[in-house]
């Protein structure tokens, strides 16, 4: 688990042990946990409420005990579940990305295409929600805003060279015209 900035914490790719969960158990700052640290809350569950988890369906699948199959025939409500057994804000990956939060927040992002999958968008995705936190967005609109930039910036690709050979990397340019269209749009 690292700390990246003042702000927020991602936990995840690397290996998060018990230590790690300790460290953060009282840790009161918004956190984004993926990967590893999924691995790791659904062995160790705990609710909270300053947390977003961000599992693929296979992630998911773990996280509430049931198949792959069960979480992407109804998505809302597996993602509703999410919530209500760990707390926090749920961004379930895939095919029309949802996004959940108490009481009764869901959003349903719409962009994004099949060349997001691929090695590392995850970890891309993951980099611009916590990002966002670290800007001092909610965490739900942080995820809702990641996840539509995202998106958007592999729906902007896809357009312009196909799906084909998408890589995580691509983003990186595209999301900057995303997210400042003001700066980035003006001709020198």
């Amino acid at each position: 688990m690292g700390r990246c900035g003042g702000d927020w914490s991602r936990s995840g790719p690397a290996r998060v042990g018990e230590k790690a969960l300790q460290k953060v158990e009282n840790f009161r700052k918004p956190m984004l946990w993926d990967a590893d640290a999924l691995n790791l809350l659904a062995i160790n569950p705990d609710k909270r409420h300053n947390r977003v988890i961000t599992p693929h369906p296979g992630e998911a699948a773990r996280l509430l005990g049931c198949s792959v199959a069960e979480i992407e025939s109804d998505r809302l409500h597996c993602a509703k579940r999410l919530v209500q057994r760990y707390g926090g804000v749920a961004v379930l990956k895939g095919a029309g990305t949802v996004v959940a939060a108490h009481p009764d927040a869901l959003g349903i992002i719409d962009a994004g295409n099949a060349g997001m999958a691929s090695g590392g968008m995850g970890d891309v995705l993951s980099g611009i929600i916590g990002a966002l936190l670290g800007q001092k967005l909610s965490p739900y609109d942080a995820a809702c805003a990641g996840c539509v930039a995202h998106g958007a910036a592999a729906d902007v690709l896809a357009a312009r060279f196909g799906t084909r050979g998408m890589l995580a990397t691509d983003l990186f340019s595209t999301l900057q015209r995303i997210v400042n269209p003001e700066v980035t749009d003006k001709k020198p």
